[in-house]
């Protein structure tokens, strides 16, 4: 089973992730790795962190001679940022250290501060939003790219774009795919929505929370392209890829919501005006749906649409206003703690959207279709493609 874990804090040494179960002989790309790392840095609205970092993945073991070799793979990604804080957060407890310890109080709303110190019975929350920042997202994204790449090598694409900012929003129509993969080509992201006029009017939303030291949220839409039918599963709940897809999405730091297809929309109408109607492709030899409200999931499994997933995100917690909160040991009302933040992550929580999917459905094709190889694998997929095709 294709599996990953994550280890760090926001500023602590680096990020590290262990990713376990890509078959051998994949060849990796490793500058297109690298490309992922800095595109989850970028777009309107960051804050003064990404000036600091330029993460880049450091390959310990699984990969020999460019390619992998089945055993666990572990990438380190370095907090040049540590620098700066290798005393308040030193691993080892020395009184010059302890010194000049940075705390954390009072809790600030939205963030898991509060909860965590009780969880954890902290008297401050340092630790709790060490852990809890969205910077672990970029381990997550370092392995979301092997599993792209190990996607690719079936067909499959992952992108995503900005579908909504604030109140401003994209046409309800669905967006074809290749003009969401196309701004991957872009060198400056902005906001990642696929219509100039909107963007700048997003842009305008995002000018304004900065202006009143706000932040603002909102959504943004993973879609997959290739995808066989068949990878999922009706047989037993924790089988189903649509709940295995909600799951990684809601994962993310900042996601409250999670959406397949038209799902949202599809609640309020009727079922004549949700379901795809079925046809038959002749020259092609494959079923077809008229609309994709399912966003490409039926039961579970995929139908051979493209999958479509959105995610709904709040406003990032930290304000440059705070609002109240307690003071632990008084128990008084006072304003929230500060730490710098950004005012729209946006464009960066769709790559990592598109991390978590892709690596969702790498786990789900390698659970259908097996192979300790890449010879192997590919056999036993397309052997299966046929199949399909003769039905």
């Amino acid at each position: 089973m294709l599996r990953f874990q994550t280890a760090g804090e926001s500023h602590g040494q680096g990020l590290v992730a262990i990713l376990q179960g890509l078959p051998a002989g994949l060849k990796v790309d490793f500058d297109y790795v690298n490309r992922e790392l800095k595109r989850r840095q970028g777009g309107y609205g960051r804050g003064g962190r990404m000036k600091i970092e330029t993460d880049t993945a450091q390959f310990l073991s699984g990969v020999r001679h460019g390619c992998t070799i089945g055993s666990p793979i572990a990438i380190l990604i370095v907090n040049r940022d540590w620098e700066n804080w290798k005393e308040a957060m030193a691993v080892e407890d020395r009184p010059e250290s302890r010194a000049k310890y940075k705390p954390l109080s009072p809790p600030r709303p939205g963030h898991a501060d509060l909860a965590g110190c009780l969880k954890y019975n902290f008297r401050e929350a340092r630790y709790v939003l060490e852990r809890a920042s969205a910077r672990e997202t970029t381990a997550r994204v370092a392995v979301g790219a092997l599993a792209k790449i190990f996607l690719k090598s079936f067909g499959i694409e992952v992108a995503s774009h900005v579908v909504a900012l604030g109140e401003v929003k994209l046409p309800d129509d669905r967006v074809p795919f290749e003009a969401v993969r196309a701004l991957r080509d872009r060198e400056d992201p902005l906001l990642a929505c696929v219509d100039p006029a909107v963007e700048a009017h997003m842009k305008e939303v995002v000018d304004r929370a900065t202006e009143n030291r706000d932040t603002v949220g909102g959504t943004f839409e993973v879609i997959a392209n290739g995808l066989p039918p068949g990878l999922g599963s009706c047989a037993q709940w924790d089988e189903r890829l649509d709940g295995q897809l909600a799951q990684a999405v809601m994962s993310i730091q900042a996601v409250k919501a999670v959406e397949i297809g038209s799902g949202i929309a599809g609640a309020a109408a009727l079922g004549s005006e949700v379901h795809d109607e079925i046809g038959y492709d002749r020259a092609h030899e494959r079923f077809t749906r008229k609309t994709n409200r399912a966003g490409g999931l039926e039961g579970g499994i995929t139908n051979g649409e493209d999958l479509v997933v959105r995610g709904y995100l709040k406003p990032i917690s930290t304000l440059r206003r705070p609002l109240e909160s307690v003071d632990f040991e008084s128990k008084e009302t006072v304003k929230a703690a500060y730490e710098r933040s950004d005012v729209c992550v946006l464009p960066a929580g769709g790559v990592v959207g598109e991390a978590m999917v892709a690596l969702t459905l790498a786990r789900s094709l390698l659970e259908k279709f097996g192979g300790d190889s890449m010879d192997e694998t590919l056999r036993n997929f397309h052997g299966y493609i046929e199949q399909v095709r003769r039905f």
